[in-house]
């Protein structure tokens, strides 16, 4: 491994290991620089602040993980999002409670609004890229993620679970708008 991607594994294993013990809020770059023996020249050098730091950790490890063998269509994109969501829940759970400038919810919606095309291409015939509507898909499916992962559903469910009622719910939405529309549905 380059001493690049050390220093930055160093960096994003201290910034989990602090974020299970206070909020985001509450760690400072120096906070993070102690807890793994890396001086704030370092940090700076391979990123600007905590939330850049938070925005690669995402990166890395949702981007590298994405199975990309044979067609993938966006019911996958997002089975594959709700898991990596769920196996780091502690992390995201506490990542995505910031809201506001550089905050990993803005970097995710940046990321995700491909894969939102990908996905309301498949439930969608002949979608047309209509930003409105990949914009609200895109909030509409974070702020569904985020108070999922908070536990705001009531008891704790996994990935699974939830995903097979986001479906239910969304293909039951778009039935209801072709019914309104007259226009095709593809489930």
């Amino acid at each position: 491994m380059s001493d690049s991607n050390y220093t930055k594994n160093a960096l994003a294993a201290s910034m989990k290991k602090l974020m299970r013990a206070k909020p985001f809020e509450k760690i400072s770059v120096s906070d993070i620089c102690a807890d793994c023996g890396i001086n704030r020249k370092s940090f700076y050098y391979h990123f600007r602040d905590k939330y850049d730091l938070v925005n690669w950790i995402f990166y890395v490890g949702f981007m590298g993980g994405i199975d990309t063998r044979g067609p993938i269509d966006g019911w996958d994109l997002l089975t594959q999002i709700c898991r990596y969501f769920y196996s780091e829940k502690e992390f995201y759970r506490s990542a995505l409670s910031f809201e506001g400038q550089n905050s990993l919810r803005d970097y995710i919606i940046e990321v995700l609004q491909p894969i939102s095309d990908v996905f309301l291409e498949g439930i969608f015939p002949g979608y047309q890229e209509d930003r409105f509507i990949a914009t609200f898909l895109s909030d509409s499916l974070l702020g569904s993620i985020t108070r999922w992962l908070s536990g705001g559903y009531g008891k704790d469910i996994d990935a699974d679970q939830f995903l097979e009622r986001m479906k239910e719910i969304i293909l039951r939405l778009a039935r209801d708008l072709e019914e309104e529309t007259g226009k095709g549905l593809k489930e």
